[in-house]
């Protein structure tokens, strides 16, 4: 953070035009919903599931592996003790630490949620093990007739509290920001975000489709990005672009079904967006003003 930082916090999120990147034209729904049935999503597709949703489904995960590695250690140990008898203890003993590992690293994460502070380095959570792990429990929760949506709305709570612990007090300038919005959005949450980006100087891009989104942050090069998608989109997209910078995740409503007059909460990308700014400690309701320094 630089000294005109320090002076002036609002430095640089003088209010301008909303800063429309780019818009491209495509209607065709998102690969990540080829599954669905047309039917109306449960509570318009807003979702509220508790963090401890995500732990239940990913050591739900890790006991199967560990079983089913089990169950294939217990028969083949009698051949591979006929190479040498250690083998099948050293397997053994392997196999009892990667199971602690597993355990101890969700203990943790755990832990980190409740205190607000993050135990692991970055590139054991947000910025590695953890947006890999996302999709593992979404498939964990086929298996107790838990949705991908609700799966993934407690992955990314769990996913953007730690990753907002870890943002430094001091934010980024406005614009090395990214907000990158869906295509399907209503008029009135578009225009809501739009008001945003005028509001604190921060670049918008508006996708039609998730490679577009990734194709923007390679052009812009930002050095965080608040991403606006349903559950789905947003697994995949910490998944490929978490390990190369700062992301937090909004979720949409999907009151007419995926990819048609979606809405933003537009008071969750606020606040995400003034974290990144390292404008938490200020008041929201105050308009960002004109810096006088130079």
């Amino acid at each position: 953070m630089d000294e005109q930082r320090r002076v002036d916090p609002l430095r640089g999120c003088e209010p301008a035009g909303p800063q429309l990147l780019q818009l491209r034209s495509d209607r065709r729904l998102g690969h990540e919903w080829d599954d669905w049935d047309g039917n109306p999503l449960p509570n318009g597709g807003i979702f509220h599931e508790p963090p401890g949703l995500f732990f239940r489904l990913i050591g739900a995960w890790c006991l199967a592996v560990a079983l089913v590695a089990a169950g294939v250690l217990w028969l083949v140990s009698p051949r591979l003790a006929e190479l040498h008898p250690a083998v099948p203890t050293i397997l053994w003993i392997g196999m009892a630490l990667a199971v602690g590992a597993a355990a101890g690293w969700i203990a943790l994460l755990a832990i980190s949620m409740r205190i607000g502070r993050n135990l692991l380095p970055a590139r054991l959570v947000e910025r590695g093990l953890l947006p890999r792990v996302m999709p593992l429990a979404e498939r964990a929760g086929r298996w107790f007739g838990i949705s991908r949506d609700r799966a993934g709305n407690a992955a990314l709570r769990v996913y953007n509290a730690l990753a907002a612990a870890r943002i430094r007090p001091g934010g980024v300038r406005p614009d090395k920001l990214l907000v990158l919005l869906p295509r399907c959005l209503d008029k009135e949450s578009m225009q809501g975000a739009m008001d945003l980006s005028a509001r604190y100087g921060v670049p918008l891009f508006v996708a039609a489709r998730g490679r577009y989104a990734r194709e923007m942050i390679a052009r812009v090069k930002p050095l965080a990005v608040v991403a606006v998608a349903c559950e789905r989109d947003l697994v995949s997209g910490v998944h490929d672009v978490a390990s190369r910078l700062p992301v937090l995740g909004s979720t949409l409503g999907l009151p007419d079904g995926p990819c048609k007059n979606t809405t933003a909460d537009l008071g969750s990308l606020e606040a995400q967006i003034r974290r990144f700014l390292g404008l938490d400690g200020l008041d929201a309701a105050t308009p960002p003003q004109r810096s006088s320094l130079t």
